[in-house]
């Protein structure tokens, strides 16, 4: 019996996002109605995010070919069209069976995001990085079942981890949590040591158990690229949550993404989703880590936040953060200490000027035309005073009648 997919009730519960219901964009309607396992269906339209970042531009630069971006999930499977032999490695399961297998649907959708290849016609599906090569570490679902959240706290920095060991260039953790746990920092810190970039999610108000704006981990520790949701007018809705978390912003709408084993699915949900910004974070760090191989991993995130797009460039929020992320912008920029933004790595904060004081004459200027109009007062003075006077002679010189 065919069973439909599970709708947006957090399928990651420590975290910020999870797999959403799937619905169908308007150009869409027909092909993803129903995205049901067993049925396999594709999607035409290419998903908006790719426009919307620029990303043609980009490929013409990088594809991410080289590059292993390491998604810490419910695994990725790995038999869906897009992920042709070699593209997914085999990864590790930290609950039971293949890493390349994935029951929630939520690691496939991150990975097609970020690495999903071009098909050809019948499927408008392709990742931001369609070079890029993932590496499924499986921190939730699998044959052990249990409480997933307990298998998250207990897999998280474990799962980080192992991508570091194996080699990973860039890990993506679509997912956050209020808690400040020793390990998950120690293992986050680790993988910044090793020059891994990490991109994480900056959370979700609605899929959360604290809804309040405030720190999240991992997106909170250093060194970590923390991401918020825009929808589709690029604006970071009120479903993010706000902190200093949050470095950069990217789509969470209508995303149109890999659907397990069976093609393609558009995952939405109300308000946007900060998992598909985040893999779309991940796969712009992709693109520059292939095109700047010698490159830092805080040089890569500081070209990725000084070039995102943003109202004003020296001001970041805890919003959308430096703004809205630009991989072309960032693999093609000239950086120095001229550039607003953030503070390149070994730089020093840029003073902020006092705002000028300046005090306002409230004088009386003198009037140019003050002579002219005296001259005239007293002219018409004189002309009236004459003509009162020679009234009043008249008066005078007329005779009296008896």
């Amino acid at each position: 019996m065919r069973r439909r997919v599970a709708t947006a009730t957090g399928v990651l519960a420590l975290v910020a996002t999870g797999l959403v219901a799937p619905v169908a964009a308007p150009s869409a309607q027909a092909e993803a109605r129903e995205c049901t396992e067993g049925v396999t269906r594709f999607v035409p339209q290419a998903p908006p995010a790719v426009a919307r970042l620029g990303a043609p531009t980009a490929w013409s630069l990088s594809t991410g070919s080289g590059v292993v971006v390491a998604v810490v999930d419910s695994g990725v499977a790995a038999n869906n069209i897009h992920f042709p032999k070699g593209s997914v490695l085999p990864g590790k399961s930290f609950v039971g069976g293949a890493a390349t297998t994935d029951e929630s649907g939520h690691g496939t959708a991150i990975a097609g995001a970020i690495a999903a290849r071009d098909i050809g016609e019948k499927s408008g599906v392709v990742g931001i990085a369609p070079a890029a090569t993932i590496l499924p570490v499986k921190i939730t679902g699998g044959e052990d079942g249990g409480d997933e959240e307990q298998q998250r706290s207990a897999n998280l920095a474990p799962g980080i981890a192992y991508a570091v060991a194996a080699g990973a260039d860039v890990i993506n953790l679509s997912l956050s949590t209020t808690a400040n746990r020793a390990d998950v920092r120690g293992a986050v810190a680790a993988a910044v040591r090793a020059g891994v970039i990490v991109v994480a999610s900056g959370g979700n108000r609605e899929q959360a158990a604290d809804a309040k704006d405030g720190l999240r981990y991992p997106a909170a520790y250093p060194g970590v690229i923390g991401v918020a949701a825009t929808n589709g007018a690029d604006v970071v809705t009120a479903n993010s949550i706000r902190g200093p978390q949050v470095d950069l912003s990217a789509p969470g709408d209508n995303v149109i993404s890999t659907f397990r084993s069976w093609g393609d699915c558009v995952f939405s949900q109300e308000q946007q989703s900060s998992s598909y910004a985040t893999a779309y974070v991940a796969g712009a760090a992709a693109l520059l880590r292939q095109k700047l191989p010698k490159a830092s991993a805080a040089v890569i995130a500081h070209r990725l936040e000084a070039t995102a797009s943003r109202g004003s460039r020296t001001v970041r929020n805890d919003a959308a953060g430096w703004g809205v992320v630009q991989p072309y912008e960032a693999m093609t920029a000239v950086l120095d200490d001229t550039v607003a933004g953030p503070v390149a790595p070994g730089g020093v904060a840029r003073p902020t000027p006092p705002p000028a004081v300046s005090t306002i004459d409230l004088t009386p200027a003198p009037d140019p035309r003050a002579p002219d109009r005296n001259a005239v007062l007293w002219l018409l003075l004189g002309v009236g005073a004459a003509v009162l006077g020679l009234g009043m002679a008249r008066m005078l010189r007329q005779p009296q009648r008896s």
